[in-house]
């Protein structure tokens, strides 16, 4: 690999963890307690939201509760709602738009935020690292298309999520991305994830299959020191075993996440001197958060659907490394400083689109440290996580990884392998769970078969290099 430029951050390994669904006043602004000057909630001066039904004012205040059985809604039009032209006024009325039977309680839910020390894992973190107070989402909207944004600095002007029925509304992303940026400058690179991995959306990612791995494998190889210069961690985003914190389901699951990657670098002293971990969030999820967010500049052309000049809710996000001393980093930033961050880490990869030309590297202007801290903490993992909770469908970005997951049997070769997929198809009709199973079966059957051997991943790659051909690129 080349030699890094001579404003390169001092690390080796940078991992990007991308959790789900909440703002930052919701999960951290609490930290306004450990950290003078980050801007958090004020628990002597509450923000409000007024509520459409009583007129009275909902305000900030404490939350314990770890499932929220109605998902605020955060498609955009509804955190164009909530947002109001940066008045930050709108999350209670667009939540009692869609529930309009909601409690008292659930309303205030919606402008709730944990308490210092209640989040175990993601707490101790921000404790102890560096917290930044002013990273945005990419556009105001749902998780699909930020998510796009992260791995490709674009989400070619899609503003929705496809829907379960992946053929009848698909999207087409034969955009470059950052891997294959990567992977033409030669600089190593990986996406571990839990269940169904959303990136494989992006055409091109079918050409490095054999960069996927299951997370199951981050502790044994985190203790042999076996990891990449860049690394994306994908939550598991249903089924038993999910983690993302997307509600219903306990957040503390979530949390869990958090505190096994963190762990595991921490555990290994050589490779996290390192190694540097960002911890940062999708997307707000319909929660409230009182920051207004800033203009900013469309990525590219496809603005019919929304122009994407400003930029989505505030998030969390924690920059971990024993070379960073606690604090907070205030600088304006949104998912495409990502793509910004691995240009000025890595010669030959350049920023993909005009919003990365224009992002700011979250690692710009931080203070590094000569020789590593000592003594950090573990994460600490709560130990009365509850089970997943039953759900009798999936919805909205979930519905969306199951209709993926049914293209993918499509693109199955092994009429073996995709005959015993179809006949599961009545699986779709059965509950949540279920339909986990099924996605998550289908990715792993494609996965496997085509990352099989030269032979195999040959034909697939040649597969995407038609279809590239076919729209254009």
């Amino acid at each position: 690999m080349p030699a890094p430029p001579e404003h390169a951050a001092p690390i080796e390994h940078i991992v990007v963890l991308m959790m789900e669904n909440a703002c930052f006043d919701r999960m951290l602004g609490c930290m306004a307690e450990r950290h003078p000057g980050l801007e958090g909630v004020d628990p002597a001066h509450p923000r409000t939201n007024p509520d459409p039904d009583t007129g009275r004012a909902v305000a900030q205040g404490v939350t314990t509760s770890r499932n929220i059985d109605r998902d605020p809604k955060h498609y955009t039009h509804n955190s164009l709602h909530q947002v109001n032209g940066g008045a930050m006024d709108g999350f209670v009325s667009d939540f009692v738009r869609n529930y309009p039977r909601s409690t008292d309680e659930e309303r205030r839910e919606v402008m709730a935020y944990y308490p210092r020390g209640f989040l175990p894992a993601l707490h101790t973190l921000a404790e102890n690292f560096v917290v930044c107070d002013h990273w945005f989402s990419s556009i105001p909207g749902p998780t699909w298309a930020n998510r796009l944004f992260a791995h490709s600095g674009t989400s070619l002007g899609h503003v929705e999520e496809p829907g379960i029925l992946f053929t009848s509304r698909l999207h087409i992303y034969p955009q470059p991305t950052l891997y294959t940026e990567m992977a033409q400058a030669g600089v190593p690179w990986r996406i571990y994830y839990g269940d169904v991995p959303q990136s494989l959306v992006l055409l091109r990612q079918l050409e490095h299959l054999g960069n996927y791995r299951r997370f199951a494998h981050w502790d044994a190889d985190i203790a042999a020191g076996d990891l990449p210069a860049y690394t994306f961690i994908e939550p598991t985003y249903f089924g038993p075993h999910q983690n993302d914190q997307h509600p219903p389901h306990d957040v503390l699951r979530g949390d869990e996440l958090i505190a096994g990657v963190y762990n595991a670098l921490r555990s290994n002293a050589a490779l996290f001197a390192k190694t540097l971990l960002i911890v940062v969030y999708d997307e707000h999820g319909g929660f409230y958060d009182h920051l207004s967010p800033p203009a900013t500049v469309a990525p590219d052309e496809h603005t019919a659907r929304y122009a994407f000049d400003r930029l989505g809710v505030r998030v969390p996000a924690i920059l971990v490394s024993p070379l960073l001393d606690a604090g907070v980093h205030s600088p304006v930033l949104d998912h495409t400083g990502l793509l910004t961050m691995a240009s000025e880490q890595w010669p030959g990869v350049a920023p993909l689109g005009r919003r990365a030309a224009h992002a700011r590297s979250p690692l710009a202007g931080l203070s590094w440290r000569s020789a590593p801290r000592e003594g950090l903490p573990e994460a600490p993992v709560a130990d009365d996580i509850q089970p997943v909770r039953p759900i009798a469908r999936l919805e909205g970005f979930k519905e969306s990884l199951f209709g993926f997951s049914h293209h993918l049997e499509s693109r199955i070769d092994h009429s073996g392998h995709r005959s015993g997929l179809m006949a599961r198809a009545h699986e779709a009709l059965d509950d949540g769970l279920a339909q986990a199973r099924l996605a998550t079966d289908r990715v792993d059957a494609f996965i496997e078969e085509k990352s099989g051997g030269p032979g195999v991943l040959g034909r697939i790659e040649h597969a995407a290099r038609d279809l590239r051909r076919k729209v254009g690129i």
